[in-house]
């Protein structure tokens, strides 16, 4: 029997699907869902094993031209994307305003196999699918172009298997039981960063990062602690609220999800620190994981 095994690297604008697209093509949720832009940060791989092939999914940063060294190191990521692909999935939403960036003049010039993702389509209606259908195959000819719904499960499976027959014959890259690259502390703080944004508005959730100082398992239960980072004092104002109550209800959401997400009960602690301007100074970047 033939195996198939590759990299399919899913990149596109902020707030198109592409983290939900993952989640569902994966079957579990590795990357954070908020409805705010610039949600994802890194770049999260998310591994899916069948007996004849494995696709190593590789969700990354919206595409957006960098205000501060932040974003620079996020545009990092997307960058080695384009490097490293066997299938690229460029995802563009029907309810988005479609206009040509620095990411499909490269893609017109790849050699490499690409597919066009509609996503949203829920949001529009048959004709305009239907037209946009047409003006992706126009401008990339050599592309497939699928219409889907990633939030209503819509095409999912046709996509799947496109992209398995799409794949490169090769051994696993990963143990067939693998489902991702990243660290149990790495998802703790992403889910405590999700609920950041949801409960936070305006530049408050933009200017903070965690980080798990301390990830101690036993038999049932896991200690952890966590600091929130933010860039100024009155930040760190905001995310504690009064009397605590903001920081108490976010804290108390992502343990509910942590717990979901590792089968245990958690004992979650977290704090709330300020270093200054953060998101434009290298050397805390690199200290928080982005280089």
């Amino acid at each position: 029997m033939k195996h198939r095994a590759g990299f399919v690297n899913i990149i596109g604008k902020p707030n198109v699907g592409k983290s939900t697209l993952m989640n569902k093509l994966v079957g579990e949720k590795l990357s954070i869902i908020t409805p705010k832009k610039q949600t994802t940060r890194h770049r999260i791989l998310g591994i899916v094993s069948g007996d004849d092939y494995q696709i190593v999914f590789s969700d990354t940063p919206g595409y957006l031209k960098p205000g501060y060294k932040l974003q620079e190191s996020m545009m990092k990521f997307v960058e080695d994307a384009l490097l490293d692909a066997d299938i690229f999935l460029y995802i563009t939403a029907a309810d988005e305003q479609q206009e040509e960036d620095e990411i499909t003049e490269k893609l017109k010039n790849t050699e490499t196999p690409v597919i066009i993702v509609i996503n949203k389509i829920d949001l529009s209606d048959q004709q305009k699918v239907e037209q946009l259908h047409e003006s992706w195959q126009n401008r990339l000819p050599r592309a497939k172009v699928i219409p889907l719904s990633a939030l209503h499960n819509f095409n999912i499976d046709i996509l799947f298997r496109l992209i398995v027959d799409t794949l490169p014959e090769s051994p696993p890259y990963y143990p067939k039981d693998e489902l991702t690259d990243k660290t149990m502390r790495f998802f703790v703080s992403e889910i405590i960063r999700e609920k950041i944004f949801m409960n936070y508005q305006q530049e408050v959730p933009y200017s903070c990062e965690v980080i798990v100082e301390r990830y101690k398992e036993e038999e049932n239960i896991v200690h952890i602690m966590a600091y929130i980072f933010t860039g100024r004092e009155t930040q760190k104002g905001i995310i504690l609220g009064h009397e605590g109550k903001a920081i108490k209800k976010t804290a108390t959401q992502a343990r509910k999800d942590i717990e979901e997400f590792i089968g245990k009960k958690v004992f979650l602690e977290v704090n709330v620190k300020v270093v200054k301007d953060w998101r434009d100074d290298a050397g805390k970047l690199k200290r928080f994981g982005y280089e």
